[in-house]
């Protein structure tokens, strides 16, 4: 459990730099790189929680190109004293080494409990969570296993990171409209994992990603936050001082977030 206190914190997610197109990755960057700079003027924490690339790979000296705005600003934030944790996604577990040693950021394979003066705060990216999606369950199995990745490895660069990008693309095509479809809390599998294990878990705040739909939900017993995407919303959580936001950069400003789905 990391331990602070009297800290401002910032936490995102699900940039997904890389998609859907060069050309419109690199403005969405500009975007969070202007918003990384809004931040640090107060920031003593942040968190990015998942899927900052669309596809991620280290190969013992080769990494995929570009995306170096981002990495340029993670590391003059780190070196300002900011403490950076990021976090693997379903789009970028294959992070091991290179970011952490290069930019001095800590990488999260797993789930990340905090402690903000008294808030117990429970982070992750969501993906794999709560019943059903069995299929993805194995695969990321799969994807963790270290000897796959050793034969992933094999491939070269071009090659392999060509077909994870065309997966990649595919896979949002299918799936990335329902993403973004709000129809109740009885659908929301998160909350029900929340629900389900909060007194084993015993948080009492939630934040996580993936969903890609922005979403603040209180309960009596915990909150649950879902920091939604930057491909439209641009949204992301504010902690400071007992107090939590979720808000919105758009057009340079900060604003709250409007939205029926903050309940």
């Amino acid at each position: 459990m990391e331990k602070s206190g009297n800290h401002i914190a910032y936490f995102a997610s699900d940039f997904h730099l890389g998609a859907p197109n060069e050309d419109n990755s690199q403005e969405r960057e500009r975007k969070i790189v202007a918003w990384l700079n809004y931040i640090s003027q107060d920031a003593t924490h942040l968190y990015l929680v998942g899927d900052v690339f669309d596809f991620w790979f280290e190969y013992r000296n080769v990494i995929p190109k570009g995306f170096v705005r981002i990495q340029a600003k993670l590391a003059e934030l780190v070196e300002k004293g900011i403490d950076v944790h990021l976090f693997h996604g379903n789009h970028d577990m294959w992070m091991f080494d290179y970011l952490e040693k290069e930019l001095g950021i800590k990488i999260h394979a797993d789930e990340l409990r905090v402690k903000l003066d008294d808030e117990s705060i429970y982070i992750a990216h969501g993906d794999g969570l709560g019943p059903g999606d069995r299929g993805y369950k194995f695969i990321k199995k799969i994807f963790r296993n270290s000897i796959c990745q050793w034969l992933f490895a094999r491939l070269h660069p071009n090659f392999g990171i060509g077909i994870a990008q065309y997966f990649s693309r595919s896979s949002r095509k299918k799936t990335g409209h329902l993403d973004e479809v709000y129809k109740g809390l009885e659908h929301e599998w998160i909350y029900e994992f929340i629900k389900k294990n909060n007194s084993q878990l015993k948080a009492n705040t939630y934040i996580l990603g993936h969903r890609h739909l922005p979403l603040h939900i209180i309960e009596e017993e915990f909150q649950y936050i879902n920091l939604g995407e930057w491909l439209h919303s641009c949204s992301y959580a504010k902690y400071a001082q007992n107090k939590w936001e979720l808000l919105q950069w758009c057009d340079g400003k900060a604003t709250p977030l409007t939205s029926s789905h903050l309940l």
